[in-house]
């Protein structure tokens, strides 16, 4: 072996368990006897998958994935093509899987891997997977609702006033009904003291939910709302559970899928324990499409998941970003992303050539000529640098990667569909359920506010009339004093009167605060 060959292959030589990638590739000849590997120790410091369309991503998730599950790592892969379900099939030995074992010394064996299958909002094969408005939160509904930063600031305001009121925002038609009765006579004074909220304003963020109803949005919003620790689950064998979220569905509505997998890491980040550096993660979460994630990003959003990612892995999870080139990905972000996986680049453009001069400032130095490199690697293969055990950065080495031993492809549709019906968790989140809240309050609080005024009219009405009616008693002679003017001046009249005025006075009470009717 060439000496710089082995100076590579000797920063790949760790001593505790590793996920085995490939074989190097040095001087144009693949290296069985130097294998290239990634610490599972290091696999919470996340990573970074990137490559031109067709050079090989999705399978170097699926080789990755595999591996994981293998060593007792629950795994949660984006299923964006609707292919990567067949990762629960063992996979197909053919003259091509046979050729990348002998050059890449891998003993290969067709293995299927416990998977579960979810959809957002049930569009799809898969287990429903929804989540509340509440939960979704201002600064991610923002984020698919496309509205600028002064609007994302007055639905903050929303929410907070929902929040404080015990509006429970569980669906759209909940949000909906908040953001009309507060820009409603009744309800403007409710936000004065916050800030209050323009009509304009208010306006938009509900053709934005108009919009976004049309667009066929509804579903992915309300309950039962998805537990992702579901995420964390293992297998009765030990293995970790691969959780393959199929969008095939809904890859017409980016931005609301990309914004949907930014909180389930939320989500996991703000119920986990903290665990510190563990000897594996307790989750790794590949996030697939990433450029989608922040395209259009508000400096909010933009903050929210720098902080996620830089604070998760202490967590036990770690987040492996995929997109074509490093530059989509923030550079605050990437700088948390301590493993790389890089394939092919192509340098057709010249704006594919200035992309190509950045993704190679972004490497360490190397023994190779990257930028001629990067441009000639065939599919799969890759350019790779990992963290080692002491958390040093490793050699750059071109790689040619193992093969996945599931499937490499889709499973038939009436194998996957048998698969989500049979799981555990269907019949928990396969029924949607809609329990009172804001919409529900909200027509409650309008139905009693509209009922009081028309009692206190029908008061006011009877008043009068009694009134005229004891003027015309007092004209007409004493002793033919009207049955009007005997009740009227009765006991139970009076007491009945008082009665009902405060009785209005407590129901508009009442309504204005939003308390729950019993």
């Amino acid at each position: 072996m060439p000496e710089e060959a082995a100076a590579i292959a000797g920063g790949y030589a760790f001593t505790g368990e590793a996920l085995d990638l490939g074989a190097l590739l040095w001087d144009g000849q693949c290296l069985p006897g130097a294998q290239i590997r990634i610490p599972l120790s290091m696999l919470n410091r996340h990573g970074l998958v990137a490559g031109a369309t067709g050079t090989g991503k999705t399978k170097t998730l699926q080789l990755i994935a595999e591996q994981l599950a293998a060593q007792g790592v629950p795994v949660f892969l984006a299923d964006i093509k609707g292919d990567v379900s067949g990762i629960s099939a063992p996979g197909e030995a053919n003259d091509k899987v046979q050729e990348r074992a002998r050059d890449v010394g891998q003993t290969w064996e067709a293995k299927g891997f416990p998977s579960e299958f979810y959809a957002l909002g049930g569009i799809g094969p898969g287990i429903p997977v929804r989540a509340t408005v509440t939960s979704f939160g201002p600064v991610l509904l923002s984020k698919v609702l496309q509205l600028n930063q002064t609007q994302e600031q007055s639905l903050g305001l929303i929410f907070h006033y929902a929040d404080q009121k015990g509006l429970e925002l569980h669906d759209l038609k909940d949000l909906r009904a908040v953001v009309t009765f507060l820009t409603s006579d009744e309800g403007k004074p409710e936000l004065k003291g916050i800030g209050g909220l323009s009509s304009v304003t208010a306006g938009v963020i509900l053709r934005a939910l108009t919009a976004f109803e049309a667009q066929g949005m509804t579903p992915f919003f309300g309950n039962p709302e998805f537990d992702v620790s579901e995420f964390l689950r293992t297998a009765p064998d030990g293995r970790g559970q691969v959780s393959v979220l199929e969008l095939p569905a809904v890859q017409d509505k980016p931005h609301l899928f990309s914004t949907f997998l930014m909180w389930m890491l939320a989500d996991l980040f703000n119920n986990l324990p903290e665990v510190g550096d563990v000897e594996k993660p307790k989750l790794v979460f590949f996030f697939d499409e990433a450029h989608l994630l922040f395209n259009g990003a508000s400096k909010a959003f933009l903050e929210a998941i720098t902080q996620t990612v830089r604070l998760i892995r202490s967590k036990g999870v770690g987040v492996f970003f995929v997109t074509q080139t490093p530059k989509d990905v923030p550079a605050d972000v990437l700088a948390q992303l301590g493993n790389r996986v890089q394939h092919a680049l192509r340098a057709f453009t010249p704006e594919d050539q200035k992309a190509l001069k950045a993704t190679v400032k972004t490497f360490p130095n190397s023994a190779y000529d990257l930028e001629e490199l990067l441009t000639q690697l065939g599919t799969g293969e890759a350019v790779i640098t990992v963290l080692s055990e002491k958390g040093a950065p490793t050699p750059v080495a071109a790689t040619r990667l193992r093969a996945p031993e599931s499937l490499m492809g889709p499973i038939e549709a009436g194998a996957l569909d048998a698969a989500v019906k049979s799981s555990l968790l269907y019949s928990r989140y396969a029924e949607e359920v809609d329990p009172e809240s804001a919409y529900e309050k909200i027509t409650a609080q309008q139905a009693e506010t509209e009922a009081a005024k028309q009692a206190e009219l029908e008061a006011k009405e009877a008043e009068k009339a009694a009134k005229e009616a004891a003027k015309a008693a007092r004209s007409a002679p004493a002793q033919d004093a009207s049955m009007v003017d005997q009740v009227v001046g009765s006991g139970i009249f009076k007491s009945l009167a008082r009665s009902l005025g405060t009785q209005i006075g407590r129901e508009i009470s009442r309504s204005i605060f939003g308390t729950r009717r019993r």
